[in-house]
């Protein structure tokens, strides 16, 4: 059994991925254990002692701050915590992003201080460790308070309620947990707080997203190259020369992925009929480096913030300390998120203009790219499939930071929205995997018509690797068909 020691040891997108891909068990390290049992057990003694007011540990919540709770009904306060905040509505989020904000819930309980319990920390691990998914929804998340409410469904289970997915099917909590001889704990102080705050909603997207966006970078400018092969596009836009006196790192990587790809090849290195390109192919190295440098940098928030504590209050056993503060507060996320939403949709913006310029009928190719244009349509409504997400894109990519809406009587009076730009940059992640999938089919299709020359070594292999599946159009066929079958094998490739 192959098995990720929870620890100090700081988690990497490639770590994530490798845990989740080779369903590695969790399980504390001896260190994590003791800051975990030391923290709980210092809350436990300040709240013996009864000599403090803590916020959500011995008071209410938001704006009932100031209302006392007694020692009594401390673990009562918390139960009612998880179950009144499970609000969320929507569609169901993928399992795989539940598995993911599971792994990065317990990383962030880990480092004690948050003073969850060995027991119900031990719990979430073995539902994890069963693949005892929560049902977590897309909808109800302002991202402030944390994930309040995606993070209340994860914790129902924890407390035999709710609804799990468990080995395909949709089951109620407690069903799963009596049949895996486990037993839902009954909340201590702070627990169910401990377990609400916190950004593991919008961390488990932008995760996910990044995980595959960091891959693309290199894809999306092979997919670019098999179209500057259909399209006999010039080499001149990519020489080194041109990057080195602009010195931006994407541009200049992008160059070189492009170079390197086209290395050898007939085509590519052949005479030009017209003087130059038209900027979605004489400028992919701007374009597409401007989005890689973009998903460089939210890669370094996200790596930081999921090695983070980001709930509330914050507790410091050594000092003696317990903070209520706003490590909750999604703004590091919900601003990048945005920004993700920004660099994924221009790649697939400048994949559609690529797609336009292949079916136009120029640099000696068939118009829409088949044989018998009028009798056939060949590829002028794939353009078209592609223009639409496209200009959804657009849409989803008006930034959600920039808005707040007061909750809570006002005591939440500013919050980040990030859940809702980790959802949209969501459907713009798989918009840009279709708008992609798309250009891969109209590309070949070109470069099938200059059969003449061969192209290089690397683009010939893809090409035979593609037409294994996905065959030249000669007339016209059911084209959702033939493009799903592209998508899917893009998605082949990094994953």
């Amino acid at each position: 059994m192959s098995i990720h020691q929870i620890s100090n040891k700081k988690l990497t997108l490639s770590i994530v991925e490798e845990i989740i891909k080779t369903n590695k068990k969790l399980e504390l390290s001896s260190e994590s254990r003791e800051k975990v049992q030391k923290c709980r057990t210092y809350l436990d003694n300040k709240m013996a002692s009864g000599e403090e007011v803590i916020y959500g540990i011995n008071t209410g919540f938001g704006s009932l701050c100031n209302t006392v709770v007694t020692n009594e009904e401390l673990g009562e306060l918390q139960h009612n915590l998880v179950k009144s905040h499970a609000c969320g509505l929507g569609e169901e989020i993928p399992q795989e992003i539940v598995q993911i904000m599971m792994l990065l819930k317990v990383q962030g309980l880990s480092y004690g201080h948050s003073g969850i319990s060995m027991e119900t920390l031990s719990l979430l691990i073995e539902l994890y460790n069963n693949q005892v998914f929560p049902v977590v929804y897309s909808q109800g998340s302002l991202g402030a308070s944390g994930d309040l409410a995606p993070l209340a469904h994860i914790s129902l289970t924890l407390i035999g309620l709710g609804e799990v997915n468990y080995k395909n099917q949709k089951r109620n909590s407690i069903d799963v947990l009596n049949e895996l001889g486990l037993k839902p704990v009954q909340l201590q102080s702070k627990e169910g707080l401990a377990l609400l705050n916190g950004t593991q909603f919008m961390q488990a997207f932008g995760v996910y997203m990044l995980t595959y966006a960091n891959k693309y970078k290199s894809v999306s400018d092979m997919i670019a190259c098999v179209s500057i092969e259909g399209y006999n596009g010039h080499k001149s836009p990519f020489n080194p020369l041109i990057h080195q006196v602009r010195n931006q790192k994407g541009q200049e990587a992008t160059a070189k992925n492009v170079l390197n790809f086209l290395e050898g090849s007939e085509i590519f290195h052949g005479e030009k009929m017209d003087v130059q390109d038209p900027y979605s192919f004489r400028c992919i190295p701007q374009v597409h480096g401007a989005s890689k440098d973009m998903i460089d940098y939210v890669t370094r928030i996200f790596e930081t913030e999921i090695n983070s504590v980001t709930d509330n209050p914050t507790i410091f056993p050594d000092e003696d300390l317990i903070i209520s503060a706003g490590n909750f507060h999604g703004q590091p996320l919900a601003i990048t998120l945005d920004s993700l939403a920004l660099a994924l949709a221009e790649i697939a913006s400048i994949s559609e203009r690529r797609i336009y310029k292949l079916i136009a009928g120029n640099r000696n190719l068939p118009a829409f790219l088949v044989k018998k244009p009028g009798l056939n349509s060949g590829f002028m409504i794939p353009q078209y499939t592609a223009a639409s997400i496209v200009s959804q894109n657009k849409q989803l990519c008006t930034p959600a930071v920039v808005d707040t809406i007061d909750s809570s009587n006002g005591q939440e009076d500013h919050v980040s929205m990030g859940a809702n730009a980790a959802t949209k940059c969501f459907k713009v992640f798989q918009n840009m995997e279709s708008v992609l999938g798309i250009e891969l089919l109209a590309g070949f299709q070109a470069m099938d018509f200059r059969q003449n020359k061969k192209s290089s070594k690397a683009i010939e292999e893809l090409r035979k690797d593609y037409r294994t599946n996905i065959q030249f159009i000669e007339n016209d066929v059911e084209m959702h068909i033939e493009m799903n079958k592209s998508i899917q094998f893009i998605k082949r490739l990094v994953r």
